[in-house]
């Protein structure tokens, strides 16, 4: 197991540290991708849709699957995570429609259809690079405290401070009381895992996802026991960590040494922090 933390120097920088993994495996061929929303992959996005505009990074050979999905609005719904990973990602890149799925929010059996989906990633080869954010409370993707640590894709119920951190994007404040999101297990399998956190209020879930038990309370420490994470951090969002000095020392260490996380299925840091 390799967490590899990568301290950056502002939320631009870890957009574009991020966008250099995922740009060296999208270049390699076909490649599986999970994609999350919300605000923190934002600045990923923005630069990988820069580079396929500008540097003829090609996306079509790209599979796609979302994190999760609000349960009871259909994929066209302004709000479901299909519309949103659109508007804020692949209408902007060349990944084929076809090969962008998640879960069906309207579906008549919301159990079965998170069955389904989970089968279809396996079915797909896995994933090779999971994008994540991270919630105040410590949640990845819908999977809030108190999520089992080896959880399937399945139905939760969002707390209500996901809720509330969420209302600002339904007009009428009535964002949905169910989910379907893929567990805590199912993103473990993924072959890389890169999560990017930015900003203070979520310095406190950063230090309980890096240096706290791997505990249900803060679901994000599941990446501890993953088989290669890479977390990248703007100032901020590292400000609590009180190891901060040796994760910069490793740093500066595997850059001396040319082991950057931009590989990091081909190559291990010679220091690795966890």
């Amino acid at each position: 197991m390799t967490v590899q933390i990568v301290l950056c120097e502002s939320v631009d920088h870890v957009g574009a540290r991020a966008a250099d993994i995922i740009e060296a495996r999208v270049r390699q061929g076909p490649a599986v991708l999970g994609l999350a929303t919300g605000g923190s992959p934002s600045s990923t996005y923005q630069e990988l849709i820069r580079r396929h505009r500008e540097e003829q990074l090609s996306f079509g050979q790209v599979t796609g699957f979302t994190l999760d999905e609000y349960a009871g609005l259909p994929k066209e719904h302004e709000q479901s995570y299909y519309s949103t990973i659109r508007r804020e990602f692949v209408d902007h890149v060349d990944l084929p429609l076809e090969r962008l799925f998640t879960p069906q929010g309207d579906a008549a059996d919301l159990v079965a259809e998170a069955e389904r989906y989970d089968a279809a990633i396996a079915t797909a080869g896995g994933v090779d690079i999971q994008i994540l954010g991270i919630g105040a409370n410590g949640h990845i993707g819908f999977n809030e405290p108190t999520s089992s640590l080896a959880s399937r894709t399945r139905v939760k119920t969002l707390a209500g401070a996901t809720r509330t951190d969420n209302a600002r994007f339904f007009p009428d404040g009535d964002v949905p009381r169910l989910c379907l999101t893929q567990g805590l297990g199912t993103i473990r399998e993924a072959k890389l895992a890169v999560l990017v956190a930015m900003g203070e209020n979520k310095a406190a879930a950063v230090q309980a996802m890096v240096e706290g038990p791997v505990s249900a309370n803060c679901p994000a420490s599941v990446l501890q026991l993953h088989r290669r994470a890479v977390i990248l951090l703007d100032p901020a969002a590292a400000s609590r960590l009180s190891m901060l000095e040796y994760y910069r020392e490793a740093q500066e260490f595997n850059d001396q040494l040319g082991q950057t996380p931009t590989r990091p299925w081909l190559q291990e840091p010679a220091l690795q922090q966890g």
